[in-house]
């Protein structure tokens, strides 16, 4: 495997030996798509190195260097969020750009296409897996998750998110921490979701269909990159109430899986 170039950074890149920047946020499996970019940089074995934003500064940083923005509002405001890629590679004096988890995941198939993470005829079943796995699947976490998320956010994030949610409701603003028997009817509820999926998933298995383990049957592909961003969500926030449990779902599945993607996984 080809060394890649990590490293930590809170300016905006320059673009020189590294190729490839990767914007992310700080802590961001406050994010669950996020680590994605990073799996198939690294899956595809590309050179690349991490520019780290705080929260605060999203908007204003990815303005300054150009970056598209990752979906509008309904009053036709837009909306700036990472990651973001920075490819010089082709004209660095006009570097590709780009915005949003799937458009990244689309370029770097398309510029890169070594190492597919697309196999052939796949493409719009894993886009709308991937939007089940964020919009659906991970909803019952949100209660959970969040809270935890965000007391491990520097004060100055923290701050940000109690700012921009005054006077509405948001997902982003921490709930109180669950405890208790409403803690654990929290996690049923994010079992009930594993075990849906765990049953879809097994259709794969036997005859020859698939391993068990990973989506598409054999292979890993974004599919997986992005449940397991939903893992490391898990393990990172709430190792031990929360990943010791999900590990051992489903006959062990999870933690398979796991395993299957943690060569393509970077510390945080």
């Amino acid at each position: 495997m080809i060394p890649l170039a990590t490293h930590l950074n809170h300016g905006l890149p320059t673009y020189g030996e590294f190729g490839m920047s990767c914007l992310l946020a700080i802590n961001s499996t406050f994010t669950l798509t996020s680590p994605n970019c990073r799996f198939i940089l690294n899956y595809k074995r590309l050179h690349y190195r991490t520019v780290w934003v705080e929260f605060p500064d999203v908007e204003a940083t990815l303005r300054s260097i150009g970056a598209p923005p990752s979906a509008l509002r309904g009053d036709g405001r837009p909306v700036y969020t990472l990651p973001i890629i920075v490819d010089p590679t082709r004209n660095p004096i006009s570097p590709e750009i780009l915005s949003n988890p799937n458009n990244i995941a689309e370029y770097l198939e398309a510029a890169y296409p070594a190492r597919p993470v697309f196999p052939e005829g796949s493409r719009a079943v894993q886009t709308l897996f991937v939007h089940y796995i964020q919009e659906m699947f991970a909803k019952p976490l949100l209660p959970i998750m969040v809270p935890l998320s965000h007391q491990q956010l520097p004060e100055r994030s923290q701050s940000h998110f109690r700012m921009s949610s005054r006077g509405h409701a948001s997902s982003a603003v921490p709930q109180m921490f669950l405890s208790g028997p409403q803690r654990e009817r929290a996690w049923l509820a994010v079992k009930e979701q594993f075990d849906f999926l765990a049953m879809v998933l097994d259709k794969n298995a036997g005859d020859g269909d698939g391993d068990g383990t990973v989506v598409m049957g054999h292979d890993v592909t974004y599919a997986d990159f992005a449940l397991c961003s939903v893992l490391i969500w898990i393990e990172r926030m709430a190792a031990h109430d929360g990943w010791t449990r999900v590990r051992t779902w489903n006959s062990g599945r999870w933690g398979r899986l796991w395993d299957r993607c943690r060569e393509y996984m970077d510390e945080f």
